[in-house]
C-alpha cells in the first residue's frame, strides 16, 4: 500500500505546485468578472447590448466588448477618471 501512496502523493504533489493550472483557472475567472462588468458598465449607459460575449483588453481600463446582439463599443476610463463607451461600427 506505501509504494502506492507515495507516488499518487507525488503526483498530487506535482499537480497542485503547477503554476499553469492554478493560473489558466484565475485566467477564466477573471475574464467572466470583466465581462459581466463590461455587460454592467454599458447597460448603465443605456445601450444595447443584452450580454457581452468578449472582451479585448487594449491597454490599461480601455476594452473592446462584443455583445451577443452584434454591437461593439470601446469602453475606456478617460483623463478625467470617466468611463466612456463608445460605439464601434
Amino acid at each position: 500500500m506505501k509504494k502506492i501512496g507515495m507516488p499518487l502523493a507525488m503526483a498530487v504533489a506535482a499537480l497542485v505546485s503547477y503554476p499553469g493550472t492554478s493560473l489558466a483557472a484565475e485566467d477564466v475567472a477573471s475574464d467572466v468578472a470583466v465581462t459581466q462588468d463590461l455587460t454592467a458598465v454599458i447597460a448603465l449607459q443605456g445601450l444595447p447590448c443584452g450580454r457581452v460575449a468578449s472582451a479585448t483588453q487594449a491597454g490599461e481600463d480601455d476594452y473592446t466588448a462584443s455583445c451577443e446582439d452584434g454591437n461593439r463599443y470601446r469602453v475606456f476610463v478617460n483623463a478625467e477618471g470617466r468611463v466612456v463607451v463608445e460605439k464601434l461600427d
